[in-house]
């Protein structure tokens, strides 16, 4: 992506913001706003990001939603004390708006079912120790083990949970440091059509995030907003900047701030 390029649609961007009374900041948390960690409970935000987000949600004309694959239980822990923040959780299957109220989508029975199986399979197999039972989807993770293992448990996961990828009310999902079976809807970018719908028509809209779970909320985004992919390193996207946390992340969450005072 060439930098001219990103330089140009972060000033558009940030136009828009000059012109519009009210601004949307969309947030991914795992590798958006936190470093990977091996004890996903201790994945924390880098350094500085809470006291921002309070910056931006204090001038009031942002709201901020993160919208992530985790419950939203665990992103209000691990984001306290920042407050008056909306989360969609599971990837858009749980909803709690920023005054606390909490709202959950039904699963598809078919969707449930293999859920179930899948299930059932970890525990006989004796890895359901790694697997972490979420609202809608069973994520194995193997961040942290020696290559050889994860290789190993990667390839025993896949020999039975492909078995299921032809059913439509199920999708395989891979992310960084793991696996998912979930059900196909909601998705994130699901979780970013219903945002957009309730959103004011002019409101400047952003939305940031790191995996291929992601790219779902990019395409809903492409012609509504500004989409952000937040990594270490290029991938292949359909977003339109590309940002290295935590430096750059920063420096942008920043100018937001300031820009929206």
């Amino acid at each position: 992506m060439q930098d001219s390029y990103q330089r140009a649609a972060l000033a558009d961007f940030f136009q828009r913001c000059d012109r519009t009374k009210t601004a949307r900041l969309l947030l991914d948390y795992d590798g958006t706003l936190a470093p990977f960690q091996t004890d996903r409970y201790k994945a924390y935000p880098y350094p500085g990001i809470v006291p921002i987000l309070d910056r931006i949600i204090q001038t009031g004309r942002t709201k901020v939603s993160i919208v992530s694959g985790r419950p939203i239980k665990e992103i209000q822990s691990l984001l306290n004390p920042l407050q008056d923040f909306e989360v969609w959780g599971a990837h858009g299957l749980e909803h709690i708006s920023a005054d606390g109220v909490y709202e959950r989508a039904s699963v598809d029975p078919e969707a449930l079912s293999i859920l179930h199986q899948a299930e059932n399979w970890l525990r006989q197999s004796g890895l359901l120790s790694i697997a972490e039972i979420k609202p809608g989807g069973i994520a194995v993770h193997w961040r942290g083990l020696a290559p050889a293992a994860a290789e190993d448990i990667l390839s025993r996961v896949q020999k039975v949970w492909r078995r299921f990828e032809e059913v439509p009310s199920v999708k395989l999902l891979s992310f960084d440091g793991g696996i998912e079976l979930r059900t196909t809807h909601p998705d994130k970018g699901d979780a970013i059509g219903a945002i957009l719908a309730n959103a004011d028509s002019g409101a400047a809209v952003s939305f940031l995030g790191d995996d291929l779970t992601d790219e779902d909320a990019f395409r809903v985004l492409s012609k509504r907003g500004l989409s952000i992919l937040v990594r270490s390193e290029y991938r292949p996207t359909t977003a339109k900047v590309w940002l290295r946390p935590p430096h750059e992340l920063i420096e942008f969450l920043n100018l937001w701030a300031e820009r929206l005072a």
